[in-house]
């Protein structure tokens, strides 16, 4: 049996005619930069994860990148994350001569520990006035704790730019009621990459807000921070979303939260039948409904890498995320960091891999998953 990490076509299978008269609609109506499709994917967003706006731009990585420009991060800042989430998390930050600073993960959560987040500060309060923006990572589908991680930037005046790439629709029962990612902090980026949950067909992200002149900022600077055109009164860059990615992400979003739950059906079987011993599964921070499982991981006690190729040698597809974390990154060097200094994440590093958890995956796939999980181990 072939059990892929990700099977897109059995997804476009039930999409296929909708997405092609989508992207055929864009193409026949030769607009094909910005237009009315980016609008309206803009407005249902933002409507979706409960904020007053969205602004769509190029990718997840741009959605962060221009969140720090509209911040007006610089040279000598400092913007603080975690060191255990994709690249470009951290190389945003780097990418605007700014200082990456990494406080540790939660071990279960895998996302930021909001008591190393309050103690950086306790041990770092002369450094603290350069803090321009905190980043937590919503990693795998499941929100951080941002009830804490708020009241510690809310504490230092301090904006917080949620990493949302893999978390839309995952929601938070915070203290004000339950929110979705993206509608807590400051701003929220989202990724439109194809493997996530609501993916595109090609490059795209967004940027959540309620914030209506940071809005209009973001938009400025989506566009050489042209306003009016040729007129340029802060410097921006290209990071418009592609209408047809816009086109193609309106068919797929009235589908959305049903993908949800069907990746959240399968998380449940692998819960309750995958049951090998010292191998810890994902642990539910809140309640199972409100995680999307963008991933399915779990933590091995050994032979992490052995396990994978095993996996992958019998048709399994599996990943590894992320193998090395961002303070023992070759081009991190110079931040001063050493092995020790985060073991959570390094831990996780070491002994995570990701299992297949896409919505069409089968129960007899998942079984010939654990089947090969058993086999390995016993």
């Amino acid at each position: 049996m072939k059990v892929p990490l990700l099977d897109l076509k059995a997804q476009l299978k039930t999409i296929d005619a909708d997405l092609k008269r989508a992207v055929n609609d864009v193409i026949d109506s030769t607009q094909y930069i910005m237009g009315p499709k980016v609008q309206e994917l803009e407005g249902k967003i933002a409507q979706y994860v409960g904020t007053q706006f969205a602004v769509g731009v190029s990718s997840g990585t741009d959605a962060l990148l221009v969140s720090l420009m509209a911040l007006n991060v610089a040279s000598a800042d400092i913007v603080i994350t975690t060191p255990y989430s994709f690249f470009a998390t951290a190389g945003v930050i780097a990418r605007l001569n700014a200082k990456p600073v990494f406080v540790d993960i939660d071990p279960d959560t895998y996302n930021m520990c909001p008591k190393a987040l309050a103690e950086w500060f306790q041990k770092h309060s002369a450094e603290a006035k350069k803090v321009k923006a905190i980043i937590p990572v919503h990693l795998y589908g499941q929100c951080a704790d941002m009830d804490r991680i708020l009241n510690v930037a809310r504490a230092h005046g301090i904006p917080v730019i949620e990493d949302a790439a893999q978390a839309i629709g995952a929601q938070y029962p915070s203290g004000e009621g339950v929110k979705k990612a993206g509608a807590m902090g400051t701003v929220g980026c989202f990724s439109f990459f194809p493997s996530k949950n609501l993916g595109g067909i090609g490059d795209g992200g967004i940027i959540t807000t309620n914030d209506e002149s940071l809005a209009k900022k973001l938009m400025r600077l989506r566009n050489h921070g042209a306003e009016p055109k040729y007129y340029h009164s802060i410097i921006g860059g290209n990071f418009r979303l592609d209408p047809i990615q816009a086109a193609a992400l309106l068919v797929k979003l009235p589908h959305l939260d049903t993908w949800h739950t069907m990746r959240q059906s399968n998380s449940a079987y692998y819960d309750e039948q995958l049951n090998v011993a010292g191998i810890k599964k994902p642990i539910i921070a809140y309640e199972r409904k409100y995680h999307i499982y963008n991933q399915y991981v779990i933590s091995v006690p050994e032979r992490r890498d052995e396990l994978k190729k095993f996996l992958t040698d019998n048709s399994i597809g599996c990943e590894i995320y992320y193998p090395v974390p961002f303070h023992e990154q070759e081009c991190f060097k110079y931040l001063g960091y050493k092995s020790g200094d985060f073991p959570n994440s390094e831990y996780s590093a070491r002994h995570t891999t990701a299992l297949p958890i896409y919505p069409e995956l089968t129960h007899e796939m998942q079984d010939f998953v654990i089947g090969k999980i058993e086999e390995f181990y016993a």
